[in-house]
């Protein structure tokens, strides 16, 4: 028993004689929360300068090291992940929440010292800032940094904390009382935004208005970059019975920058106006379901942007990467409804793409907008260009081949007409008769013009809409400076803004209703038809259509395969402000052989898109070796990764 007990305390007394033990570490944070037990010979810390570039201005002059996260000294706070995030995070989240983010960061790393005691910054005003800022970092798949903890590292008013935007919240307040309430409420900046800045301005974006807005990519460019498509709706994600599809395109001319510009300024506006509870733009929302494609050509504008407002020339960034110009690479469906057009019995509504259109060179950004087309049921659209201040509409293939200038409208010229009129005519300057003024060549027709009889194309975007789908599509050209200067992008914006909102207003027009069987299931894919107008539309997935038209009186006529015929006459006033409602219910009857089914494109030939699957490559998830679907890093890592210090881990998401 005694020899137990000595050797329990050898082991004891060698245990002593091993090397000092180091000192226990204390988890950033902990010391000054009373979690860490501290050595009372230590020299306390004193309150020192505070000299961090970043933070002097500051309304203190004076902090204390170690600080709340445990760093040592200045040195090794200027070189830490959280300082270089602070110096950078204006960039990165393009402006917003700034000074914010920075000043309370600050805050941390440097809080202020009294008497040689540091006082926290209160963690009321780190909660209002991660309530207010969270969207802006969940847009760049960022995590909320750690340092930010508000529970952790930051006081209640009770236990005595310091506001480090007391200072910057009264001023901001006095800038508030001081405007007047003509000035708009909505801020947004006006400066070009590279295509990195243009992700991320959508997705922060939607972020804001998660609860009417939702980003998507349609595909992605011959490059790789994302054609990214921000939606706003009353229900994002989802399509509504008898809500109407619009869709707005801007630069699909890569050198045309101003409608990708306006296109980005008017997602910002209608999220931040619907917040501040704007009435006309709450309708606009509640009521459609808008997609917005900011740029159909990231590529070429890469390329235009390299060069800027004053060395770009009237060409270069025009085509994507494979030097396709995007307006000529769609099927020509036009040439093929001239050839049929004086058949009796032929649909020119859903022409189905020929065969041979994909032996030729197919644009991956012509490919990924035509089965966007094919996949919602758009009503209208506008496609936004640049050179000329005029709104143009289809047919933008002259009808003779040889007349490079020739009126060739559609069978709906006249509502096409009036699409342009809307556009140009709530346009500043669009459809006066300035003679002096760009455009002046258009004055006579106040700023609309068919396409054909301005200049003949084939291939082109607008004329595939119309005879491929239901969707009316006018072209806009907003401007003769194809790449203005940045200080003309404020009046540009303030000229077609109210252009933009009234086209916008403009789907809800003409008729709309659901087509249904007799016990009130929706049929999808059948033909409404108005008569003098040789051009149908069909029926959407749940069985309802909507049609642009006219005030006047219409005979409408509805049917499908399988189904009786059913008309009606419809007479939409002039006073009439939104779309009439006109419903229609078929009986089935015996499918019989009809002479149209040898002349009506049918649905199988209309559904074989792709048939050769060209583009496969396009649609494969990247796949490392083992199968696993490789992860990317967010942009913004290279900002971290290549400065020399330890990577912020901690900043990526689902860590």
């Amino acid at each position: 028993m005694r020899a137990g007990i000595l050797v329990l305390l050898l082991l004891s007394a060698e245990g002593c004689r091993c090397a000092p033990q180091p000192r226990q570490s204390c988890p950033p944070g902990d010391q000054f929360l009373g979690r860490c037990s501290s050595n009372p010979y230590e020299e306390k810390p004193k309150c020192t300068e505070l000299n961090l570039g970043y933070c002097n201005d500051l309304e203190y002059s004076r902090t204390l090291f170690p600080n709340i996260l445990g760093h040592q000294s200045r040195v090794e706070t200027e070189s830490g992940a959280e300082y270089l995030l602070l110096s950078v995070i204006h960039g990165l989240l393009n402006g917003e929440c700034s000074p914010e983010i920075r000043l309370v960061g600050c805050s941390v790393l440097a809080s202020p010292c009294q008497n040689d005691k540091m006082i926290r910054p209160c963690r009321s005003t780190c909660e209002a800032l991660r309530k207010d800022c969270a969207h802006a970092f969940e847009a760049i798949e960022m995590a909320w940094p750690y340092f930010l903890d508000c529970d952790r590292f930051f006081a209640s008013d009770q236990e005595g904390c310091y506001d480090p935007l007391k200072r910057l919240k009264a001023r901001q307040e006095q800038a508030l009382s001081s405007l007047s309430p003509e000035e708009p409420s909505t801020i947004i900046q006006f400066t070009y935004a590279s295509n990195a800045q243009m992700y991320s301005i959508l997705k922060r974006t939607t972020a804001k208005c998660s609860h009417i807005s939702h980003v998507y990519s349609i595909g992605r460019s011959i490059e790789g970059r994302d054609l990214l498509v921000i939606e706003f709706s009353s229900n994002p994600g989802q399509h509504e019975l008898l809500e109407p599809e619009i869709k707005l395109v801007g630069n699909m001319h890569g050198n045309e920058v101003l409608g990708r510009q306006l296109l980005i300024y008017l997602s910002q506006y209608l999220c931040s106006e619907y917040l501040l509870g704007n009435q006309r733009i709450q309708t606009i929302i509640n009521t459609t379901r808008i997609h917005i494609l900011a740029s159909m050509n990231p590529d070429g504008y890469e390329l235009a942007a390299a060069e800027g407002h004053l060395l770009n020339s009237w060409t270069n960034g025009r085509t994507n990467a494979q030097n396709i110009d995007l307006n000529r690479n769609f099927p020509d469906l036009t040439s093929v409804f001239y050839r049929n057009r004086r058949s009796r019995h032929y649909r020119i509504d859903h022409i189905p793409i020929p065969d041979a259109y994909w032996f030729g060179k197919v644009a991956p950004e012509t490919y990924a907008v035509m089965k966007w087309i094919r996949s919602l049921p758009f009503v209208q659209s506008a496609s936004l260009h640049g050179g000329e201040l005029v709104v143009s509409y289809p047919f933008d293939f002259s009808r003779h081949p040889q007349e490079e200038r020739m009126f060739s409208p559609t069978p709906d010229e006249q509502v096409f007409k009036q699409l342009a009129r809307t556009y140009a005519d709530a346009h500043a300057t669009m459809s006066n008769n300035d003679t002096e003024r760009c455009g002046a060549s258009f004055y006579r027709m106040r700023g609309i013009i068919n396409g054909a009889m301005w200049y003949s194309f084939a291939g082109g975007m607008s004329d595939f809409n119309y005879l491929h789908s239901n969707c009316l599509e006018i072209t806009v050209e907003l401007g003769c400076d194809k790449f203005p200067a940045e200080a003309e992008l404020y009046p540009e914006w303030k000229q077609n803004k109210e252009a933009l909102l009234s086209f916008l207003e403009s789907v809800h027009r003409g008729l709309k209703g659901i087509v249904k069987d007799v016990d009130g299931n929706g049929i999808k894919g059948a033909t409404v038809s108005v008569r003098g107008i040789r051009k149908d539309v069909t029926t959407a997935e749940d069985g309802d259509y909507w049609r642009l038209l006219n005030p006047g009186t219409h005979i409408l006529t509805a049917t499908a395969k399988g189904y009786s015929r059913v008309t009606k006459r419809v007479h939409l006033p002039h006073t009439m402000n939104k779309a009439g409602r006109v419903d229609f219910v078929l009986e089935k009857v015996p499918l019989e052989p009809d002479i149209d089914d040898h002349l009506f494109p049918t649905v199988d030939s209309w559904d074989r898109f792709d048939p050769y699957n060209q583009f496969e490559r396009y649609t494969g998830p990247d796949v490392a070796e083992g199968g696993i679907e490789r992860q990317e890093k967010p942009w913004w890592w290279n900002y971290f990764s290549q400065s020399g210090i330890s990577p912020p881990n901690w900043l990526l998401r689902n860590i």
